[in-house]
């Protein structure tokens, strides 16, 4: 019998989301994976088409990549071929494989060198919203991702749609003077002041949806009386965004694929390997509305565009217009309440690391000459994470959940997590019940680039 969700994370249900809807009329139907056991993904070089301007990059035959769908329990088998002309190799984002099959160059395997392949294995024991990537210098800022999603067994929630939305931010074969201010930035926005949330530093001149530029935006169909589920999810190298529905509210279900008690906010701010999962109500007699995406911290915009059904391709919104809701109410970590807490054992924790960002660096040291954290297999693990930099680091951890340490008790259960600038401080526990040598890192690739990792090792007690 495969394993649960709450055997596999150890995790302690709470009752009460109002969105539940166990097989009400609006239900959506769980449908099996397109195949389990025969996925293949190809890496190679490829042309993108941006607004009609095709330009040369690197992906598995389409950006974002394909969709993988399975249900909770499956085995998922994916092949990975390299036409790359350098190694590669493919890291599950979120997802907590055994140690071999996490996709890390050197800790877990060996990269994938071009011309040969490599078969990924595991069981998918947990539901959730995923992604894939490549895990081999920066050609994750390329086209090389895609989205992974578990569904359960038996969906709780109701709703009669589903889209989900990849975020990028893009600079490959794009030449940034010609894209200056993305051809599409609000008028009405201001240079970033010094103060304000910053990810990263970089110049990318496009923000993409799905692949697609603010010019030839994707069109989410919708009809009144709809509930949406949108799964949100930062695939960028150095850029957080926030984003939001003109017209439109979101209701927080999950972060980072882990059931969440329902929270409803104006707006989403996610850093990079962030995920969201929301509902949104399409409350609306008609039109078109804009899906806002904004660079935090610099100029930058990307959209979609939300229409209902029947309204004219003339009523879409122009591509500059900025939802008002951007500036509205974000959901905190404090507010998120997990409806499946980790399992952890009472008292204190078996093992406490207290780490310094600072620059790039993590506790001081760069990768790969910083010394591994330890950690022994059954223990109760605290991490906090005190940012004495300018830019806000999201924090991932490979292999493993945590659960945020908030004044609640039940702070939400996630996989990365943004620690803010100037003095911002996160603590998390996990559960060391996944043996091997795991990444610890800053989100931020070129971050992660510059050595700002570190190694979970596991070892005898």
């Amino acid at each position: 019998m495969p394993a649960t969700r709450r055997q596999f994370l150890g995790l302690t249900t709470v009752a009460g989301l109002s969105l539940l809807a166990g097989c009400s009329a609006k239900a959506r139907p769980a449908a099996g994976p397109p195949s389990a056991g025969g996925l293949r993904l190809t890496a190679a070089p490829m042309r993108l088409d941006l607004a009609g301007r095709e330009i040369p990059t690197w992906g598995y035959g389409m950006v974002p990549g394909p969709e993988i769908r399975l249900k909770a329990g499956d085995v998922m088998r994916v092949r990975l071929e390299n036409a790359l002309p350098e190694d590669t190799t493919v890291h599950w984002h979120g997802l907590a494989p055994p140690n071999g099959m996490d996709g890390v160059p050197g800790v877990t395997q060996d990269p994938v060198t071009p011309g040969d392949g490599f078969t990924y294995e595991f069981e998918t024991p947990i539901a959730g919203s995923f992604m894939y990537h490549a895990h081999v210098g920066m050609q994750l800022d390329r086209g090389l991702y895609g989205p992974l999603v578990v569904e359960p067994r038996t969906e709780e929630l109701s709703y009669d749609r589903e889209y989900t939305l990849m975020l990028d931010d893009w600079r490959d074969g794009v030449d940034a003077a010609d894209h200056a201010g993305h051809g599409a930035t609000p008028e009405t926005e201001e240079p970033p002041a010094a103060e304000e949330v910053s990810f990263g530093g970089r110049a990318y001149p496009l923000l993409l949806v799905d692949g697609r530029p603010p010019e030839d935006p994707r069109v989410l169909e919708v009809r009144p009386g709809d509930r949406v589920r949108l799964r949100v999810m930062n695939v960028a190298a150095d850029t957080g965004f926030r984003f939001a529905i003109a017209g439109h509210r979101l209701t927080v279900t999950h972060t980072d694929g882990m059931p969440v008690e329902s929270v409803t906010v104006d707006a989403l701010r996610l850093g990079m390997g962030e995920r969201y999962d929301v509902l949104v109500d399409a409350a609306q007699s008609g039109g078109a509305w804009q899906v806002g995406v904004q660079a935090e911290g610099r100029r930058g915009w990307g959209r979609a565009v939300l229409r209902y059904t029947g309204s004219e391709a003339t009523t879409a919104p122009v591509a500059a217009e900025r939802p008002a809701e951007l500036d509205g109410r974000l959901p905190s970590y404090d507010e998120l309440l997990s409806r499946e807490p980790l399992a952890l054992p009472a008292g204190e924790p078996d093992r406490v690391y207290d780490l310094v960002l600072s620059g790039t660096q993590i506790g001081g040291q760069s990768y790969p000459d910083a010394d591994p954290l330890p950690v022994a297999e059954g223990e109760r693990v605290r991490l906090t994470m005190r940012n004495t930099s300018a830019k806000w680091h999201p924090m991932h951890l490979h292999g493993h959940h945590f659960q945020v340490l908030t004044p609640s008790g039940r702070g939400p259960v996630k996989d990365t997590v943004t620690v803010p600038a100037r003095g911002g401080v996160v603590t998390f526990d996990f559960l060391a019940t996944n043996p091997g040598d795991w990444l610890f890192h800053c989100h931020n690739h070129h971050h992660m680039e510059d050595g700002m990792v570190r190694l979970v090792r596991y070892v005898d007690a």
